[in-house]
């Protein structure tokens, strides 16, 4: 109920280019699966052990094999959060695996982490372990709104491309050395644009550039089903730099507020365009709605850790 009194949602992304976000993610949950064995000497009892670590193992194997038979666009990583200790020769009695669970839409993603589940639930029956499945976090896929997403663009094309002095571009330039080739055609690719050889985007993309996103998760994503909602790119780091990395720390970041500013005072000034928008989000959830990914059960953890 947080968005009840909320007209529409407006934000930005750091980004290579400037454009308006394509409403196009993943939806995405995070679960921790903790499986408790028996402990032994791994020589002298070993029969009498129940490795949880083989658990672990085994569920990671029958992820692995799961790959070849789901979606194409969903995707499914993990991290080993506990090993169970570091003496080979006792049998592991505890072990924990954090796994990452994507897909194109929410239901999409609850169906594949039932199948993840039946997995960890057939290595715990292999091993003669326990298995617990705690769901750590979780987010939706985005929901598109055409008139806000026409409105931003209109905005940003009125207020022209982002300005970047001879500084930005020579930084821009020592950056992307440290970057390869791969890097550099992959961001074009998002796109559907040549690559222009220019260090940083000084140009707006256009809305109808047949793009090849690259597909992550987003939080935002949850607010979209509650209100109509719209997302700025804006340039902050040399074309060709890979989020999630050093590089992108290294070139900081830059506020989209004009072109925020802007599709909001849009918006409050053009009665017709809030309403299409709110049209256009109640066309888009359909009959069935909102479901929130986490169960009702799950309370918001204080931290991220590993505890």
């Amino acid at each position: 109920g947080a968005f009840s009194d909320v007209d529409i949602a407006l934000s930005w992304h750091p980004a290579p280019f400037a454009a308006v976000n394509p409403a196009i993610s993943l939806a995405n949950v995070a679960i921790d699966f903790s499986f408790t064995g028996r402990a032994s000497h791994a020589a002298a009892a070993a029969h009498l052990g129940r490795s949880a670590l083989d658990a672990v193992e085994l569920m990671n194997v029958g992820v692995n094999y799961m790959r070849e038979h789901m979606p194409s666009d969903a995707r499914v990583h993990y991290a080993l959060l506990d090993t169970g200790g570091i003496a080979p020769n006792v049998v592991q009695a505890h072990a924990r695996v954090r796994y990452s669970i994507r897909a194109r839409d929410l239901r999409g993603m609850l169906e594949l982490v039932q199948r993840v589940k039946k997995i960890a639930e057939g290595a715990a029956l292999m091993t003669e372990t326990k298995m617990e499945m705690r769901i750590v976090s979780a987010v939706s896929d985005l929901v598109a709104n055409t008139p806000l997403e026409e409105a931003m663009h209109k905005v940003m094309e009125e207020l022209g491309p982002p300005h970047f002095d001879d500084a930005d571009k020579a930084f821009a330039e020592e950056i992307r050395k440290t970057l390869s080739p791969q890097d550099i055609a992959a961001i074009w690719r998002t796109v559907g644009m040549q690559d222009s050889g220019t260090p940083l985007a000084d140009f707006l993309v256009p809305r109808d550039a047949k793009r090849n996103p690259a597909i992550g998760s987003t939080d935002i994503g949850d607010v979209s089903w509650a209100v109509p909602t719209v997302q700025a790119h804006a340039p902050t780091v040399a074309l060709g730099t890979p989020f999630h990395t050093w590089q992108v720390v290294a070139q900081g970041k830059a506020p989209a507020a004009k072109a925020m500013a802007a599709t909001g005072a849009a918006v409050l000034s053009d009665p017709a365009l809030m309403e299409a928008a709110k049209a256009d989000h109640k066309a888009r959830l359909g009959k069935e709605g909102y479901t929130s990914p986490l169960p009702p059960e799950v309370k918001p953890p204080l931290t991220m850790s590993l505890g």
